[in-house]
């Protein structure tokens, strides 16, 4: 499915114009997203949490050409699913 699809499916069944709904979805990611950047998990109930995951600094091997590097400590965001979600697709 993809944010085409769910714009018309809001707006069939709300009765809202695509426009409208398209715009709302919009600003709905850009909180989140902006939400992430600043450090803030969200939570929706019933739905699931996007989170800030950190990842500690590690050794890794580059194996072309043979050498090590090391990677440093980074964020990066993750998508937990609310446990009523996850039985309802089960």
């Amino acid at each position: 499915m993809t944010k085409a699809d769910i714009v018309n499916e809001i707006a069939k069944s709300t009765g809202a114009e695509k426009v409208l709904v398209q715009k709302i979805v919009e600003e709905f990611m850009s909180s989140v997203k902006n939400s992430l950047i600043q450090n803030n998990n969200v939570y929706l109930r019933g739905f699931g949490s996007f989170i800030i995951k950190k990842r500690a600094q590690k050794v890794a091997r580059n194996i072309s050409k043979n050498t090590t590097i090391t990677i440093p400590a980074h964020n990066i965001p993750a998508f937990k699913p609310a446990k009523s979600f996850v039985a309802k697709v089960k």
